[in-house]
C-alpha cells in the first residue's frame, strides 16, 4: 500500500514540474497549426527563439504537438514597433484560406494578445492591447510592453478559470462562463488543446517557453 501511495506522490510531483516546450535550437515539438510539418516559409529559429517571418507566400500559425488541459504557461516575447501577435489556447477550430499574400492557416480560440499598444488595431480597442483576452476583456491594470525588448508573459488555465499575467502583474482574470467569453465562442468549456503561436504578419521572437501541467 505504501509503495502505491509513494508512487502516486512521485508521479504527482513530477507532473508539477516546469518543463520546456521549446529547446532553443530546433523546431522539435512544434508543427503547423493544421498538423502539417513546421512551416519554414514563415517561421524559423533565431538567437534561441522561435521567430515569425514576414514574407509574401503565406502566414501560418504554429502549435504544439502535445495538447494540455490544466496548466501554467510562461514565455518571453519581443516584437518591433507596430507588431501584432498572440498565443492561442482552448482552440476551437482551424481556418485555412488563400489571399493575395498566399496560404493562410490560423487557430481560432481564446487569445492572449501580444501587441505594440501603439499599433492601429490596439488603438481601436483596449481589448486589443498587450495582455488582453483578444476582443473580449481588456487588461486591468494596463501594462505597456517594452517594444524591441523581451517581455514576460504567464497564462494560467485551471478548469474554467483563466488568468493572463504580463511582466509580473496579473492583468486579466475570468471564468469561461463569463458573457464576454461566451460571446466569442458559445458553449466553450475546458478541454485538451494544443497551444498556438500566431504569425500576424509581424516579426516576433518567442523564447524560454515552458509549461507546468496541473
Amino acid at each position: 500500500m505504501w509503495r502505491w501511495v509513494a508512487a502516486l506522490w512521485v508521479a504527482g510531483a513530477a507532473s508539477a514540474q516546469w518543463r520546456p516546450l521549446f529547446d532553443g535550437e530546433t523546431t522539435k515539438g512544434w508543427i503547423e497549426v493544421t498538423g502539417k510539418p513546421f512551416p519554414t516559409n514563415c517561421w524559423t529559429v533565431e538567437d534561441h527563439c522561435l521567430k515569425s517571418i514576414v514574407q509574401k507566400d503565406g502566414f501560418q500559425d504554429i502549435r504544439t504537438v502535445e495538447s494540455f488541459r490544466n496548466f501554467e504557461l510562461e514565455w518571453e516575447w519581443k516584437m518591433l514597433p507596430d507588431g501584432n501577435s498572440g498565443v492561442k489556447y482552448l482552440i476551437q477550430k482551424i481556418d485555412e484560406w488563400t489571399n493575395h499574400d498566399g496560404r493562410q492557416a490560423r487557430a481560432r480560440g481564446l487569445e492572449y494578445q501580444l501587441a505594440d499598444d501603439a499599433n492601429e488595431e490596439a488603438k481601436l480597442s483596449p481589448m486589443q492591447v498587450a495582455g488582453a483576452l483578444y476582443s473580449a476583456i481588456a487588461p486591468v491594470p494596463k501594462i505597456k510592453p517594452a517594444i524591441g525588448e523581451f517581455n514576460r508573459s504567464r497564462l494560467v488555465v485551471d478548469g474554467t478559470h483563466v488568468e493572463h499575467w504580463l511582466n509580473g502583474t496579473r492583468v486579466v482574470s475570468f471564468e469561461l462562463s463569463a458573457p464576454e467569453v461566451q460571446r466569442l465562442f458559445p458553449g466553450i468549456a475546458p478541454k485538451e488543446s494544443p497551444i498556438s503561436l500566431q504569425n500576424h504578419s509581424s516579426e516576433v521572437w518567442f523564447r524560454n517557453i515552458r509549461i507546468r501541467v496541473k
